[in-house]
């Protein structure tokens, strides 16, 4: 029999705010444990929340990018439950009038594009971490407290690879609207996974499960396949999935049970009593809508129309945000947008890749970028000299003209110092100049390795090419 798979996401986003959502306690990975908290983040009892303005800025924002309907009226509610990361033994979060509702996300994947329905977007704040060792476990209560928006979907992804760009459209707005930092090794954006399965023909949906806590979109993908594979080994066999939620466990490569899965009345909702109600305008609604940022598909057209590359470069430039900040500076500076693209796709996404950097963090800046762009385009460095110094500018910084002056890197390009190392090549190599004349073409590459080499890398390597077909053809030495 077959079966169909439906996903739905809750996705809790940290937003980028400087201090937390109910406290003025600083917004810091890293810092030492315990050491950003106060009263209010640790449930002493009688402290008061104030809430966060800029966190309803925030999701307001996110709400508005997604076409989420904004309610002009909302509040925060009490959800109860007992956890060693939950200092109060309550989360302030939003229940039936959360800040957004409705909205899609459109997600291009191997089976082309596809449209997810958002339920609703609503504001809480986070808990603590926990750290287990051999024989105690810890509690940070640095995070406990840190506005965390949770993006609630339809059950519309039907495979787990439906997750996955999902979640890389969504990490895209997010990045593009300026609300999270969207890194995932901080903890940023993590994820609840909802799946069940129902055999083909059945309506309604199956018996869910829920996936707590994962922090990659790779361990979505992989969790959901094997989830999905477990539910339908469950229903082949004649038994019955349960209801309740479970942990992926990566380096086993499978889920296991926790416990059985809550359902809203055991949260015991109620309003908060110590908050007012979030009550919006229209006019601060349609103010905000009006500085939304550019959409990353607006921009990946953009790209392609204004400047000239490739529709498949512009699609991986605009997939980080930094990274398509990164090309347009260098672009307006080495007005050859090709080139400056060319680089990024080659040597900078490799540098990136094999450093495992962030593009923001790169001392390489997009001026030295554009400046090493227009020595190549001027002749004044060859390819491969140009590259030398890329890598050495992504290592340590720095300026290309400089150090094209200070170290005598500028290309050869007189035909008569050529010519002379052409002729000494010639001479010193009598076999690839007769096998060339013989009619084995590839001895000219080898004859224009020698002359580089007798340049030390710095020869015009067209104008050393043109040259030895000149001779070689004329039948000289």
């Amino acid at each position: 029999m077959n079966y169909r798979i439906s996903i739905g996401l809750e996705v809790h986003v940290q937003l980028q705010t400087r201090s937390k959502m109910f406290c003025g306690c600083a917004v810091a990975f890293g810092a030492a444990p315990n050491t950003h908290v106060c009263p209010v983040c640790l449930g002493y009892p009688g402290a008061m929340p104030a809430m966060n303005r800029e966190a309803v800025v925030l999701t307001v924002r996110t709400g508005l990018m997604i076409g989420s309907t904004i309610s002009t009226y909302s509040k925060f509610d009490r959800k109860s439950y007992f956890y060693p990361d939950m200092p109060k033994n309550y989360q302030i979060t939003q229940y039936d009038r959360p800040l957004c509702e409705n909205g899609t996300v459109v997600a291009d994947g191997g089976d082309g594009a596809k449209t997810v329905r958002i339920r609703r977007i609503h504001l809480e704040e986070d808990v603590a971490k926990n750290t287990h060792f051999a024989q105690a476990s810890g509690v940070d209560f640095n995070r406990a407290g840190v506005p965390l928006m949770e993006i609630v979907t339809q059950p519309d992804m039907t495979s787990p690879e439906d997750a996955f760009h999902f979640l890389l459209a969504l990490k895209q707005i997010l990045q593009y609207a300026d609300v999270s930092g969207c890194n995932l090794e901080e903890g940023n954006i993590r994820c609840d996974v909802n799946c069940s399965v129902r055999p083909e023909g059945q309506e309604e949906l199956g018996t869910k499960t829920e996936l707590k806590n994962l922090n990659t979109f790779k361990g979505v993908l992989h969790a959901l396949k094997y989830e999905s594979e477990r539910q339908m080994e469950v229903l082949r066999t004649g038994g019955r999935v349960a209801q309740e939620t479970r942990r992926w466990d990566a380096d086993a490569g499978e889920t296991y049970s926790m416990r059985s899965k809550e359902d809203a009345h055991d949260y015991r909702y109620f309003p908060e009593p110590d908050l007012m109600p979030v009550v919006l305008t229209e006019g601060e609604v349609d103010a905000w809508r009006a500085a939304l940022p550019e959409m990353p598909g607006d921009r990946r057209t953009r790209l392609v129309r204004d400047h000239g590359i490739p529709e498949y470069d512009a699609g991986v430039l605009v997939a980080d945000k930094a990274l398509a900040d990164y090309f347009e500076a260098a672009a307006k500076l080495a007005q050859n947008a090709k080139a400056v693209s060319n680089w990024m796709m080659t040597e900078m996404l490799r540098l990136l890749g094999e450093t495992e950097r962030d593009i923001r963090t790169v001392p390489i800046t997009p001026a030295a970028l554009a400046s090493l762009v227009k020595l190549v385009d001027a002749r004044t460095l060859n390819s491969n000299t140009a590259k030398e110094i890329f890598a050495e500018l992504f290592a340590t910084g720095g300026d290309p003209d400089a150090m094209v002056k200070q170290r005598g890197l500028a290309q050869v390009s007189d035909r008569g110092a050529i010519g002379a190392l052409v002729d000494a090549a010639m001479a010193e190599n009598p076999g690839p100049v007769a096998d060339f004349r013989g009619g084995k073409v590839a001895a000219a590459k080898f004859l224009v390795g020698q002359v580089m080499k007798k340049s030390k890398g710095k020869a015009d390597p067209q104008l050393v090419a043109k040259l030895l077909e000149e001779k070689l053809a004329g039948g000289g030495m």
